[in-house]
C-alpha cells in the first residue's frame, strides 16, 4: 500500500530532516520545514492552510528544536510531539530503523523494510 495520501502535517526543522522522513514513509503527509527557530506568528502563517489536520512535531533534541517545540506547544496544544533519542541529537542523524519505530508508534505508515 505505497504512497497513501494522508491528511497529516509533520513539522521538522530542515530539509535534511524532511528528506530522511520521506525515504521511510508509506503514506504522503505534508512535511513542513521551519528552517530553524520560528516565531508564533510565522508558525501560524505556515500552518494556517492546514487548519484542522493533525500536526506532528518531530524536532531535533537540541536547543533550537526545544525552542521550536515550546512555540508549537503554546500555539498548537493539540499537536503530537515525536522525539528522537538525544544521543542522535538531530532527526537527520537518527538511524532509519529508529525513526521508523517512532513514526509507527505515532500511527504513521512506514515502509516495512525499515521496521525493526
Amino acid at each position: 500500500m505505497a504512497n497513501v495520501f494522508s491528511e497529516k502535517i509533520i513539522l521538522v526543522e530542515g530539509r535534511s530532516d524532511k528528506l530522511r522522513l520521506l525515504s521511510l514513509l508509506d503514506e504522503t503527509p505534508e512535511i513542513i520545514c521551519t528552517n530553524g527557530t520560528i516565531s508564533n506568528v510565522k508558525l501560524e502563517e505556515i500552518l494556517s492552510p492546514y487548519d484542522g489536520l493533525p500536526i506532528y512535531a518531530f524536532l531535533d533534541a537540541d536547543k533550537s528544536g526545544e525552542q521550536i517545540r515550546s512555540v508549537v506547544k503554546k500555539e498548537y496544544p493539540e499537536a503530537i510531539h515525536l522525539y528522537t533519542n538525544p544521543m542522535y541529537c538531530e532527526v537527520a542523524n537518527t538511524p532509519k530503523k529508529v525513526l521508523a519505530s517512532i513514526l509507527k508508534n505515532a500511527n504513521i505508515l512506514v515502509k516495512k523494510e525499515f521496521l525493526l
